[in-house]
């Protein structure tokens, strides 16, 4: 199924078709009078008289025919709460077979700032599905008509959201795929078409990464038959050499576990370990398609995590792009090995201002925080609070964990010079972050999130249905559109 949404230069005539009406949250309809017939009028004015009014959203089936839909607005708003009623919305609409609404832009009351626009982004963002491998597929179309004069999004506000739908589903649609399709190899030949959206990709292969040093990236993907890659993904948006913002996403296309086999019990889900990238790809995309001004660079490690003759061993020492030595305890401690070559390449290759790295990293992060934050932590205070405020905005949340040189010494190792995994015990999320942190060598202003809760739902949240969520890509676009444009 697919959303259209068309904006209708005609005033308001009645009509019998799906109307889509505001009010305020006491739902007092009597501004509505011009756009209903008496009969229809009296008829939702005395149900509401009856019913719950705490509801946000009413409706009112008159005929077979026609459907009018009753929402309340309340005062001062925010953002999140407008886009959550264009999802709860399209909840509404997305069943049976009427497929054309008229939406009252006129009708809209009070004086949030941009409301339709907000409001029909949350109702695209939630209609995202992945069906790609359904042999019957579903045709279906709902048309969304704006009438009226008032409250239409500017030009440069449609493109803006538009960007972040087609950033956030690119996201997805990432995320969705299964890993015998999307192998590192089909991962990487992906990215390149980005180039069509104005971005300049760069595809380090395994013979470039052994020239460069990456072995840490490497040990993880050499169990494999599919390519170990790194690719960049720049966009010059500013008028200056500026210093770009840095994201770097861990991309490992399907995790086994390595030696250190996981239980066979939900591995299927082991496909969504690149959700990390693909919020960077996902953000680049983006901040192409609205064409940011801001100079941006994102950086993906893509590896596959498997087992055979040639799979790293634990025990196994390797030798980081850094320098460092990392010794290999856990071939499931993979990630951060991974994003500990990127990090570090990306630092010394693109100085950065700053530098946000995401990563299905720990299950550990999920114990404590669920579903409902991301774990952040970080070495600068100032972007701590930016991220945070962030994701407040636009309901992408994060809370701030703990570094301490207390945890990361627990990350020493008796024959190398950092250890993957802390076996003393505890703190699995904060010490996985403090290995990371290891690897940005020049004090650049540097953020983790920790998005394994985050990155799939299997029960669907506000702004999506189930499955992949496409989260961080509203959240560091809001980032970079409120502080670094």
């Amino acid at each position: 199924m697919s959303i259209k949404i068309n904006y209708l230069n005609k005033t308001y005539s009645k009509i019998s078709a799906n109307l889509v009406l505001f009010s305020n949250e006491k739902f007092n309809i009597n501004g509505l009078k011009k756009y209903l017939s008496n009969s229809e009028f009296s008829y939702i004015n005395d149900l509401l008289k009856t019913s719950d009014l705490k509801k946000k959203l009413f409706v009112f089936e008159l005929t077979s025919k026609k459907k009018i839909i009753l929402i309340s607005i309340k005062e001062k708003l925010k953002t999140s709460d407008v886009e959550n009623l264009g999802a709860e919305l399209y909840g509404r609409i997305n069943y049976g077979k009427n497929s054309e609404y008229f939406i009252l832009s006129d009708s809209i009351v009070g004086n949030n700032d941009n409301f339709l626009g907000h409001f029909l982004h949350g109702l695209k963002l939630k209609s995202y599905e992945f069906k790609k491998y359904k042999t019957k597929k579903e045709t279906r179309l709902i048309s969304l008509n704006i009438l009226g004069n008032k409250n239409k999004p500017s030009n440069q506000n449609q493109l803006k959201f538009k960007a972040l739908e087609e950033g956030t589903f690119y996201a997805r649609d990432l995320v969705s795929e299964p890993g015998n399709i999307l192998h590192p190899d089909e991962y990487a030949k992906r990215i390149t078409s980005l180039r069509k959206d104005g971005l300049k990709i760069n595809v380090y292969d395994e013979k470039k990464l052994k020239k460069l040093g990456m072995y840490a990236l490497l040990g993880v993907g050499q169990g494999s038959i599919r390519g170990s890659y790194l690719v960049t993904m720049e966009w010059n948006g500013a008028k200056n050499n500026s210093k770009p913002l840095a994201f770097v996403g861990k991309g490992v296309c399907f995790d086994t576990g390595g030696y250190s086999l996981k239980p066979a019990k939900f591995m299927e889900d082991m496909t969504y370990d690149m959700a990390g990238s693909a919020t960077v790809v996902g953000l680049m995309k983006s901040l192409a398609l609205r064409k940011a001004k801001i100079n941006a660079v994102g950086v993906v490690g893509l590896v596959e995590n498997m087992v055979s003759g040639n799979a790293q061993r634990p025990g196994d020492i390797v030798k980081s792009y850094s320098g460092k030595t990392i010794e290999i305890l856990n071939t499931d401690a993979e990630g951060r090995l991974v994003l500990a070559d990127a990090l570090t390449f990306t630092e010394k290759k693109f100085k950065p201002k700053f530098i946000v790295d995401l990563a299905t990293l720990t299950g550990a992060i999920i114990v404590c925080l669920g579903s409902e934050y991301a774990g952040l932590f970080s070495n600068d205070d100032k972007l701590s609070k930016q991220i945070f405020n962030a994701g407040e905005k636009v309901e992408e949340k994060v809370w701030r964990m703990p570094l301490h040189k207390n945890y990361d010494k627990l990350m020493n190792s008796k024959n190398a010079d950092v250890q993957n995994i802390n076996y003393v015990g505890g703190a699995g999320s904060t010490t996985a972050a403090q290995f990371l942190q290891r690897f940005i060598l020049n004090k650049t202003p540097w953020a983790h999130l920790d998005i394994a809760g985050m990155a799939f739902s299997k029960y669907g949240g506000a702004l999506n249905s189930g499955g992949a969520t496409g989260f961080g890509v509203r959240l560091l676009n809001q980032l970079i559109e409120e502080h670094y444009e």
